[in-house]
């Protein structure tokens, strides 16, 4: 079983609901997702008045929600998978604490959607997609109050882990397409700027395959005659 967590934000829900679904019409062996929703982490008291979605720092407990044992994964909302998850599931080391795509890139834009800044920092995106090895006896330090009283830069640039325990991960695992522009290889679309479903992002680069996605994740057959 592998175990997802997707971070949900109200203000745009349906992103939630496509990235699970092209997980699972993509998946060849069961998965087990979970929306990583505020409302429902009764032992986690938001502390932080930035960020630019409801998970910004709810997405560090996941060695927590697992009870500190096996491994998870956590994606943002604003993604589609193109192929089986399975795949990113294999690339798993045991030796590392956390495994990522380990962008280093100048952003384009100043603003993302719904009028949040975008700003530049090290490791930027790193924890969009992370694969935790959450029984790494390095992630018994990552509890409800370490993430409370973390800041943005301590939080997301994994600085409670050596360097040696980050593992790397393909591009392909986390594409940005509004940054980086079109890719047919990718396996993984992250529209980091703003997902297609809003307006002023509904044509950027892949979108369409969002698109295509969100009527997939709206289908329901029909008896004709």
């Amino acid at each position: 079983m592998i175990r997802i967590f997707i971070g949900y934000d109200p203000r745009e829900a349906v992103a939630y609901h496509v990235c699970a679904n092209s997980i699972v019409r993509h998946a060849r062996q069961p998965v087990a997702i979970t929306p990583l929703a505020l409302h429902t982490l009764p032992d986690y008291r938001e502390t932080h008045g930035d960020g630019s979605n409801q998970f910004i720092y709810s997405r560090f407990l996941l060695p927590h929600l697992t009870d500190y044992s096996g491994w998870a994964i956590f994606m943002d909302g604003d993604m589609v998978l193109r192929t089986d998850i399975s795949e990113l599931w294999a690339l798993r080391d045991e030796s590392k604490a956390v495994m990522c795509v380990q962008h280093d890139y100048k952003t384009k834009a100043q603003g993302k959607y719904l009028g949040s800044k975008n700003q530049d920092y090290p490791r930027k995106n790193w924890s969009s997609v992370v694969l935790w090895n959450c029984g790494h006896p390095a992630n018994r330090v990552v509890t409800p109050a370490f993430v409370e009283n973390g800041t943005g830069a301590q939080l997301h640039r994994f600085t409670w882990l050596a360097d040696e325990q980050i593992g790397a991960l393909p591009r392909e695992w986390n594409w940005l397409p509004q940054e980086f522009g079109a890719n047919p290889d990718a396996k993984l679309l992250h529209w980091t700027l703003g997902t297609p479903c809003f307006h002023e992002y509904a044509d950027d680069p892949m979108a369409a395959e969002w698109h295509r996605e969100r009527l997939l994740a709206d289908y329901s057959q029909q008896r004709h005659g």
